[in-house]
This record gives structure tokens, sequence and C-alpha cells, in this order.
């Protein structure tokens, strides 16, 4: 695990498993809300994204942070795991209600609002994005690890495991077979298949 990429809808906690991960890894962690978005709340052009999403995949260790649809088939090609936070629209919901006027290191700015036009983001990410992402996931889905997290408990059980491997996340043996184990609990169960 090198080069990671953390997807989900808006409210799911993306940004706080990230930074967990990145705590347990040592991996850089980059947010593309961080890269796509001004403080002054404008954005940079779609080429600029492209191309600071195209300079952080260069390298060899990496998490990125965000689901940013038009630009994940660049990502998923360059990573060697996904962690893919499923999660029901109540959570979502939830989740992006509680961080309203929260300041976080994951958005230059901080959320005055739960507005409607975000909300409906939320609500149509099942119909308007799920599908798509499920495509992605199975046309890259060889030479990746890729977890599906249905709820926070499960991204929660995933996060303690490997903090219980130390610091650097990542010290071997052990840590490849706990990965190994849990990859083939999701491919027993069912849970890559979106």
């Amino acid at each position: 695990m090198k080069k990671v990429i953390v997807i989900g809808s808006p409210g799911a906690g993306k940004s706080t498993f990230a930074r967990k991960l990145r705590d347990g890894t040592g991996l850089p962690l980059y947010y593309l809300d961080m890269i796509w978005h001004r403080p002054d709340r404008t954005n940079i052009s779609r080429e600029e994204f492209e191309q600071r999403i195209r300079e952080r995949i260069a390298g060899d260790r990496w998490i990125l942070d965000g689901n940013y649809l038009r630009t994940m088939e660049m990502r998923l090609a360059a990573c060697d795991t996904v962690f893919f936070l499923d999660y029901s629209l109540e959570v979502c919901l939830r989740g992006a209600e509680t961080r309203i006027g929260k300041p976080r290191e994951d958005l230059p700015w901080a959320e005055t609002e739960f507005d409607e036009e975000f909300r409906q983001w939320i609500l149509d990410f099942p119909r308007d994005q799920k599908p798509r992402i499920g495509e992605l996931l199975k046309k890259y889905r060889d030479g990746r690890d890729i977890y599906i997290f249905r709820d926070r408990e499960e991204a929660e059980q995933y996060l303690q495991i490997l903090q219980a491997c130390g610091p650097g996340g990542v010290p071997g043996p052990q840590w490849k077979e706990l990965n190994r184990k849990l990859v083939d609990d999701q491919k027993r169960i069912g849970r890559t298949d979106v």
C-alpha cells in the first residue's frame, strides 16, 4: 500500500479516514478539495486540476482523498489500493451536517450552512455516481486491493488493525497477512461488488 485513493459520497468521512490512514502509514496525504478550491470559493481550471493530480500520482507514495468522478479513472489507473466508503444516505447526510461551522484541513474554508444544492448532491450520489464508480472498480480491480466499507465500524476496524501494526503502519509479514485476510474476507462475502 503506497498509492491510495479514498472515495465515496460527500459526508461519508473520506477525509477523516484518509487522515487516520496517513497517520498510520506515514504516506503523504493530498485533499482533492484543497487542490480544486481556492480560499475565495472559486476553483482552478479543469486543466490545472488534472495537471496537479498527474503531478501527485507521478510520485511513489501518496493518498488522494476525494471523489471527483471526472478524474477518478486517472487515479484508479495509478493506485495500488482503493478505499470506497459506501455508506447509507442517512450516514452521509448526518456526516455533512455535523461538520458545518467547523474548520477543516481538507477544505480552504469553514462551511457555514448545509446548502440545498450540496444536500441534493449527496441525495443524488447513489443514482448519479455510484454506478460509474462500480464500473470503474470492476475495470481496475486486477492488481489493486479494493476495500468497500458499508459502515463506519468496518472502516474503524481496518484502521485499528493498521494501528496495531505500529509506527509506520506496514511492518512486513504481520501486516501483509492481516491485509491479505481482509481482502480475502471481502472477496468471499462479495464486498468487492459495488
